[in-house]
């Protein structure tokens, strides 16, 4: 099929899912003026992400009955997430491949094209043992939405993988740091939504653990040959984010019993 042809139909797919977004409304509110954008359940729209963001939700989905929904873990959230394939595959391999895991990381995600995704199928018909999330970089650095807002949008997930994935435990993560130093007026954003987010583990369904000082030096900084560009993870970092949460794939994925 010709790529205009293509292009042509993903916008006309995506006009229809705005549409269709917005006659399904979150539960207990309407969308409003008042109501934050980061949990308005949406498509992702930006041009750069026309050709493959709805392509590859349909991908994911096509993977998932491939495979008969025999996912045991999840990891949820945005490019750092989707970079599992592209910059460790590796690593994804060595850790993840034989514990029928799933990756969910789309780029450029915020917390309401998350939403969206749960809301139309991502783990429809799935059980699995854990979902590891992390998402609200691009709110923060995106928009600039305020801490509490971004912090909403992650409160509506998890609300959202509760009720999808009852028997599932959550893995909150911090938001990985971004900027040089600690001042960076991002990272200090990120770490407000950090501050805010981590009250939503209870230590049963939701656990919360924050990696980010394995990325910085003694004096806080973040280094171009951790992130290249202060925000996304270089190959060597992803071994090391493994390295860090495998103690909760091991209790919950290798060793799981439904408590």
């Amino acid at each position: 099929m010709p790529k205009f042809i293509t292009k042509v139909l993903t916008l006309m797919l995506i006009a229809f899912s705005s549409t269709y977004s917005q006659a399904t409304t979150d539960n207990d509110s309407e969308k409003d003026e008042q109501t934050p954008l980061s949990v308005q359940a949406t498509v992702h729209t930006a041009e750069w992400a026309v050709d493959w963001w709805l392509p590859r939700h349909q991908q994911k989905l096509d993977e998932v009955a491939r495979r008969n929904g025999e996912i045991d873990l999840i990891f949820l959230g945005d490019s750092i997430t989707h970079n599992w394939e592209s910059k460790a595959p590796q690593y994804w391999q060595t850790f993840y491949q034989h514990r029928k895991a799933l990756n969910l990381g789309f780029g450029g995600d915020r917390t309401e094209h998350v939403l969206w995704r749960l809301r139309h199928g991502a783990v429809d018909g799935l059980d699995p043992k854990l979902v590891v999330l992390m998402i609200g970089t691009n709110n923060t650095g995106h928009r600039q939405d305020a801490a509490e807002d971004t912090a909403l949008g992650v409160k509506y997930i998890i609300d959202e993988l509760k009720q999808r994935l009852p028997n599932s435990k959550i893995l909150l993560l911090a938001i990985f740091p971004r900027g040089e130093s600690s001042d960076d007026p991002l990272r200090i954003l990120n770490e407000e939504v950090n501050q805010l987010i981590k009250a939503y583990s209870d230590n049963d369904s939701v656990f919360w653990l924050n990696i980010n000082h394995l990325f910085l030096d003694e004096s806080g900084d973040l280094s171009t040959s951790v992130m290249n560009d202060l925000l996304h993870p270089e190959t060597p970092q992803y071994k090391i984010w493994a390295q860090a949460i495998e103690p909760y794939v091991v209790r919950f994925v290798d060793g799981q019993t439904r408590e």
